[in-house]
């Protein structure tokens, strides 16, 4: 009953000790990355939200609490900052030990250009299934705006997000179902491609990139 809970702590737990790590000092920037985890979550709450009722995805009470808001476990509103801040903290540890490993500028817009070119006829062909078309759209979106005003965030994002996947694949294949009875979260396959990772719904990754990536753009712009 506490294995959603369990996953949430357990993913931010590290990183948040970690945040007051006398040389990084994460936690200095509390106020920047505060208001951005807040202000993506309630996009992606929203979001949640419709999809909740529209069967789109949902919750298996074995394994959450019995605390409902707008039709969502507790758990769920609690993954839109643990998720996050954990995610975070890698980018912003790479960036801060090893501040030279970057992508070129190049290389960078090539793949940005690429992942579109890929993912616009996907979201064309697939207007009928309500997570791959939304996911998608908010991905090319997201791409399109750090093309034009974030592609040095980019440089360096797309190494972190490689070393990311590997936490989120582990826990994310838990929430899904991998090594479990029964998934955590349910999906409903006449909404998404029906290709998954393990257990994973492919179009999670870029869920997750939107996510992510997004609260760095917002943290960027309060930091300064």
């Amino acid at each position: 009953m506490f294995l959603y809970l369990l996953l949430n702590l357990g993913s931010i737990c590290v990183p948040f000790l970690y945040s007051f790590e006398k040389k990084m000092r994460f936690i200095q920037h509390w106020k920047a990355v505060f208001l951005s985890l807040t202000i993506v979550a309630t996009v992606f709450l929203i979001w949640d939200a419709i999809f909740t009722v529209n069967g789109v995805w949902g919750f298996n009470p074995d394994y959450h609490l019995n605390i409902l808001l707008l039709g969502m476990p507790i758990e769920e509103w609690m993954f839109f900052f643990c998720i996050p801040y954990a995610s975070l903290f890698i980018h912003y540890s790479l960036a801060y030990f090893k501040p030279n490993l970057l992508l070129s500028k190049k290389i960078t817009k090539f793949i940005t250009l690429f992942f579109i070119a890929i993912l616009l006829p996907v979201i064309i062909l697939n207007t009928d299934k309500a997570y791959t078309f939304v996911n998608y759209s908010f991905l090319v979106f997201v791409l399109l705006m750090s093309f034009f005003f974030g592609i040095k965030h980019l440089q360096r994002f797309y190494i972190a997000f490689l070393i990311i996947l590997v936490p989120f694949i582990i826990v994310n294949g838990i929430l899904t179902g991998t090594g479990i009875e029964e998934p955590v979260v349910w999906y409903n396959n006449a909404e998404n491609l029906g290709i998954r990772i393990l257990t994973i719904p492919i179009e999670d990754i870029g869920y997750a990139f939107t996510m992510i990536f997004g609260n760095i753009l917002l943290i960027e712009k309060f930091k300064k």
